[in-house]
């Protein structure tokens, strides 16, 4: 076995304090899987201390300079695109060119921001002719990303190259499970130009880890991604910290599906919208709200779609063996609640993934909006169909939800689109499409969904605070 995966800190693999380490599992074969090293809070308190040792100095690098890092940075991630998606996917079990797209989108981000470090930061305000008034945007400081399991680079790169180009110093927690790109991210950072102490990567678990990271008092901020338990936690303690949060928690997106719709691209949208890496994302449209007058037929349509998947293929598995568990269990409960599998419900009968965390993609049927299956999230290949009658039905079935990440509408009428889109409760929402994301569109939701904003211009605003000067003028 290779030797245990070990922190990135100050710009050099560190191990931790403790000495203690944890065997993942392979979730495609369900054997050994890569080893990494389990943090303490003496790990997290080195790794915090190096970031706020780096900072001012990162924040001091004139901005044409952090750009140049940024956008090597870019360059780094799609020179070594092939070995780093064979990692991501040995972690995760997902298709290879999944992985591959993933990481081309982690490239993107630092592209992106490389290009914004340039943009004006404030402002001259004209107030009194002897006052001279202007703001400043400056960076928090160190700021901690804890991100999840399902899209291991690509959240860290959403958090990281805007945190970094705004000038601020990281202290990251990927998810134990799947940890490996992350530090190869924080390494390239280093060999590319980022100065010791700016990216550092703590590995470990949540409980013990991330609470540390979100307790630290040199901590300025926190992006976290991941379940709503967690974020809830998270929140509890940053409210005694008065500390600023960026939570991208769960969804239950609605898909609108009006009968005026192209019926048959919508059938593949719909499909793509609830088993894109196996339904565990955040923003899967696992709600599919059909007009009533085509529900029969454009059910039997994702049906066809979906039986053309393979798991194993098309498919990955669930990445941990406790969501394989919590979808096996969701089957359960649909049965119990009297929905019917239109296809899928079970794990795959093919002998080769009996020992990986596979599952059946699924549509259900007979499904209510009460019912646990369209309330709660599944993380996982999971779409529930629900008929609705009227325009007004449907809006309010979409927002009849904890949840406020993602929606999606499908109609020829383009007025009904923009007025429906507008009504739905959600941070964003697609017309005729799933998922057309950039690295240019904010991002984030409302409700349990979380709040404030990655991506684009805005997520900068996330990593940064706003400072107002003035200086009376003598002389006027």
């Amino acid at each position: 076995m290779s030797a245990p995966l070990l922190h990135w800190i100050d710009g050099k693999a560190v191990p931790s304090a403790g000495g203690t380490t944890r065997a993942g599992t392979n979730p495609s074969t369900g054997g050994p899987g890569a080893e990494v090293s389990l943090g303490t809070a003496d790990d997290v308190d080195f790794a915090v201390r190096a970031a706020h040792g780096a900072a001012k100095g990162w924040r001091h690098t004139g901005s044409l300079d952090r750009g140049r890092i940024l956008a090597a940075i870019s360059r780094r991630l799609l020179a070594d695109l092939d070995e780093l998606a064979a990692m991501e996917s040995a972690d995760t079990g997902k298709p290879l060119a999944l992985s591959m797209a993933e990481i081309r989108g982690a490239a993107e981000y630092f592209e992106f921001y490389a290009a914004l470090v340039n943009l004006p930061v404030g402002e001259v305000l004209d107030i009194q002719p002897n006052l001279h008034v202007y703001t400043l945007r400056e960076p928090l400081g160190v700021v901690g990303v804890i991100t999840p399991w399902n899209l291991p680079l690509n959240q860290a790169a959403r958090a990281c190259a805007p945190a970094l180009a705004a000038g601020n110093t990281i202290v990251a927690k990927p998810a134990e499970s799947t940890s490996r790109t992350t530090v190869a991210l924080a390494r390239i950072g280093s060999e590319e130009g980022l100065p010791p102490g700016a990216f550092n990567v703590v590995l470990g678990q949540g409980s013990e880890v991330g609470t540390a990271i979100v307790r630290h008092p040199l901590v300025r901020k926190v992006a976290f991604t991941g379940s709503v338990p967690v974020g809830q936690e998270i929140g509890r303690i940053a409210a005694d910290r008065i500390l600023p949060l960026t939570l991208e928690l769960g969804g239950k997106s609605a898909n609108i599906v009006f009968a005026d719709a192209d019926l048959e691209f919508a059938a593949s949208e719909a499909v793509r919208a609830f088993t894109t890496n196996a339904g565990q994302v955040c923003s899967s449209g696992t709600r599919l709200l059909v007009q009533r007058e085509i529900q029969e037929r454009f059910t039997a349509a994702v049906v066809a779609a979906t039986r053309k998947l393979r798991p194993g293929h098309e498919v990955g598995p669930m990445i941990t063996r406790g969501q394989w568990e919590t979808v096996r269990r969701y089957f359960r409960i649909a049965a119990e609640e009297g929905a019917t599998a239109e296809v899928g419900g079970g794990v795959p009968l093919d002998s080769e993934l009996a020992a990986g965390f596979y599952v059946e993609p699924t549509v259900y049927s007979g499904v209510t909006n009460d019912m646990r299956i369209a309330r709660e999230e599944i993380f996982g290949p999971v779409v529930v169909i629900i008929p609705f009658e009227t325009e007004d039905e449907a809006v309010a079935l979409a927002n009849d939800s904890d949840f406020g990440l993602v929606g999606g509408v499908f109609t020829s009428d383009m007025s009904r689109a923009i007025r429906v889109a507008e009504s739905i409760e959600a941070g964003q929402v697609y017309i005729n499409s799933w998922s057309t994301q950039s690295v240019q569109m904010p991002f984030g939701g409302h409700k349990h969904s979380g709040y404030g904003r990655e991506k684009g211009i805005e997520a900068l605003n996330h990593y940064s605070h706003i400072k107002s000067i003035s200086m009376r003028l003598t002389g006027r």
